[in-house]
């Protein structure tokens, strides 16, 4: 018999065919497309109008968006039955795990709020069912532990400019300057570019050389430490392209290629089947 993978489980013929309606265009699709219209039935029952219109459509659209979800997740665990590690090895798939196991909550009693805000998270599958927003996603991850220094470059240029701030506008414009937390708070609407000028105008009604330290901080806190962000993400997404290029110009391991002779072997059992079967109904006309 032959075994797959490292744990030495036999694949059936029946797994690799639900494998295959898994891994199938079609059937992604079809997840793909009961996403978008939950996400429209969301959007859609904010309108109080429309639900007392169509509330009972929407309970049955409920349904049956459920009930796919469930179907999927069954069929991935049956494709790797009894090694369901592979199954909940993948982050991605235990994220759609509990995004269904929370949508089984029922939306009634003390737990209805809980049940809708789960209905808004199967919106978030969209994210697992495209490989380019996984990519994403994972980059994103990926660039937490790597942006930890450029936060703390961040905090000590706001600490800075905030104290600063304190002692030289905290007389002339106390509303944005009377304390150490209000001055955190100005240099983040600041470092936002949000009406930024309107505080800077304000200073330089008193100081008119002002401006140097709100140009500066500008230039420090939006221009140099937001290109450093975006530098991080775009270092570990390139990373994480060269990770995923490597892994499907990787040879195949013995396992996988017994697994796909067995593939293989099976098919042509089956199409030998299928000739003799017409030869006999030719003969026999």
């Amino acid at each position: 018999m032959i075994k797959a993978g490292t744990e030495g489980a036999a694949v059936k013929p029946w797994q690799q065919a639900i494998q295959g309606i898994v891994d199938s265009g079609w059937f992604n699709n079809l997840i793909i497309g009961l996403i978008i219209v939950n996400g429209l039935v969301i959007g859609l029952e904010t309108d109080p109008g429309i639900v007392a219109a169509f509330g009972d459509w929407f309970v049955l659209l409920n349904q049956i968006v459920v009930g796919a979800f469930v179907i999927e997740a069954v069929l991935k665990m049956t494709a790797v039955a009894p090694r369901l590690g592979r199954y909940f090895g993948n982050g991605w798939n235990c994220f759609d795990f509990t995004v269904t196991v929370l949508s089984l909550i029922p939306a009634v009693g003390p737990l209805a709020t809980l049940a809708r805000l789960a209905r808004l998270l199967r919106v978030l599958r969209l994210v697992s069912a495209f490989p380019e927003l996984r990519l994403i996603v994972s980059t994103l991850i990926r660039s937490i532990p790597g942006m930890g220094h450029v936060v703390m470059l961040m905090m000590v240029i706001f600490y800075i400019y905030a104290v600063a701030g304190f002692h030289l506008f905290s007389e002339v414009d106390p509303t944005h300057w009377n304390s150490l937390g209000i001055s955190l708070l100005t240099l983040f609407r600041i470092v936002t570019l949000e009406d930024w000028t309107d505080v800077m105008y304000a200073s330089m009604e008193v100081y008119p050389w002002a401006w140097v330290y709100y140009v500066s901080f500008v230039v420090c806190g939006t221009f140099v430490v937001i290109n450093l962000f975006i530098a991080v993400v775009l270092n570990n997404l390139d990373e994480a392209k060269a990770e995923k290029l490597q892994d499907l110009t990787r040879e195949p391991t013995r396992s996988e290629i017994l697994q796909e002779l067995k593939a293989t072997q099976d098919s042509l059992i089956r199409l030998q089947k299928q000739l003799e079967n017409a030869e006999r109904n030719r003969s026999a006309s």
